[in-house]
């Protein structure tokens, strides 16, 4: 009986088959995920604008203290510290502006992983407690002024500022330079009112302990507002396991972010001197005490508009090609001081060196962004440039002060550090031309 082909014969062959498939599966790479879209910005709306709000209360309570440090250089070069030079003094409020400063380096990179309202409300707390430990100094103890104002207030305002600033990229891209500049306003608007308060406070019937408990109750208020309102809108890295690591290296690298850092610090340099010193200045050359004491908050209301304008052209024109014209500006107008000895000079500087040293503040924050190659290096990049920033901020002001005054003593020699002041900012601004161009040729456009 003949056998009858059965179909096992093809089983080997078969086995073989599909075990080439499945190694070839196995061995072939995964398919690559797909990019993830990049996110959509609602560039407004009810929680997009509440989240300015509190951006502008928290600006209001740090930098604007911070731009009023004038009102405290009069009182206590007068009054709480008269045994102490003005370098001394300067020293004081160069601490406080060079921590808010330094401070955006760890606090970008908190908020970048996550932790926004940690940040917001650990800070908010040191600020609160240092400012109503202020109010209880004694006379001539710069020990306690210095640790107070210079080091506590200054902790507290570097960890909410930044975060402050980059929650607003959650919500507005097209839009950023001007709800940024709302931001920023902020600073201006909280100096106004507090150069004004602490000068009537100061030397009125309260006196110099009520007074800075009253811009510290001020503070309580809004800052406990800010941490209620704002809100964070896009994922974190924590909640984005898969996420695209951040290239250190690539930024340390980039020449052009880097040339516009050493600019911008350059240009910080010298630009708060007269924030510093103004209302020193007009004391001294006589003028009407009422007008001395409104030096600043003329200064700072111009600068409200320095702070919002110029962003608003910004974001048709660039921040660059605004923001370098508003530097190459601020650097000449210091010159201008030399002739304001009177009602009308004094006037005339506070309004136009507000405005155009406005315009650069608020703008350098999108100008340094506009190199992050990804969202997520935002809060980085400008935590970088911050903290380099504050180095140039430390030291501005006290030598300023030095260049001023070199003994407790000696007379007040004017030309020395606003020529200082002068040639640093313009030497700052020949950096960020530079810059500019970098970038124009790294994204083939001169709208930047």
């Amino acid at each position: 009986m003949a056998a009858t082909p059965t179909g096992d014969d093809s089983k080997p062959e078969q086995s073989l088959s599909l075990g080439k498939s499945s190694y070839d599966a196995m061995a072939a790479p995964p398919p690559e995920a797909p990019a993830p879209a990049p996110p959509d910005f609602p560039e407004g709306g009810r929680q997009a604008w509440l989240t300015v709000l509190g951006g502008f209360l928290v600006l209001f309570c740090t930098f604007g203290t911070v731009q009023s440090f004038g009102v405290y250089q009069d009182y206590y070069s007068r009054v709480l510290l008269s045994q102490r030079t003005a370098s001394d003094i300067s020293w004081i409020g160069s601490m406080q502006t060079f921590l808010l400063f330094a401070g955006g380096l760890p606090t970008g990179k908190l908020f970048d992983e996550g932790y926004f309202h940690h940040c917001l409300a650990v800070g908010s707390l040191i600020y609160l407690f240092s400012i109503f430990m202020l109010s209880l100094v004694q006379p001539n103890q710069y020990y306690q002024v210095f640790l107070a104002q210079g080091v506590g207030m200054g902790i507290g305002m570097g960890i909410i500022m930044l975060p402050a600033l980059s929650v607003t990229s959650h919500y507005f891209r097209r839009r950023r330079s001007i709800a940024i500049g709302v931001v920023i306003a902020g600073s201006s608007t909280g100096a106004v009112v507090y150069s004004i308060l602490l000068n009537n406070l100061f030397n009125g019937k309260i006196g110099f302990p009520w007074g800075v408990r009253v811009s510290g109750f001020i503070d309580l208020v809004f800052l406990l507002t800010a941490n209620l309102v704002m809100k964070t809108r896009l994922p974190s890295r924590r909640e984005r396991p898969n996420a695209k690591p951040i290239d250190i290296r690539a930024i340390l690298s980039d020449g052009g972010y880097w040339l516009c850092i050493i600019g911008a610090a350059l240009v910080f340099w010298g630009l708060f001197v007269p924030f510093f010193y103004l209302q020193v200045f007009a004391e001294l050359h006589g003028l009407p005490k009422t007008l001395a004491f409104y030096a600043i908050p003329i200064m700072n209301a111009s600068s409200l508009f320095g702070r919002t304008i110029p962003n608003f052209l910004g974001d048709y024109f660039g921040p660059f090609n605004i923001m370098i014209p508003c530097t190459i500006i601020s650097g000449g107008l210091m010159y201008l001081l030399f002739a304001a000895t009177g009602v009308a000079g004094t006037v005339v500087f506070g309004i136009l060196y507000g405005f155009f040293s406005g315009g650069f503040i608020s703008i350098i924050t999108p100008a340094v962004a506009s190199f992050s190659r990804d969202l997520n290096e935002i809060g980085t990049r400008i935590g970088i440039a911050c903290f380099v920033i504050g180095f140039a901020l430390l030291t501005g002001t006290p030598i300023a002060g030095a260049l001023v005054q070199q003994n407790h003593n000696g007379p007040y020699i004017w030309w020395r550090p606003l020529v200082f002041a002068s040639i640093v900012v313009l030497a700052g601004t020949a950096c960020l031309i530079a810059s500019r161009q970098i970038l124009s040729k790294r994204k083939s456009t001169h709208v930047l």
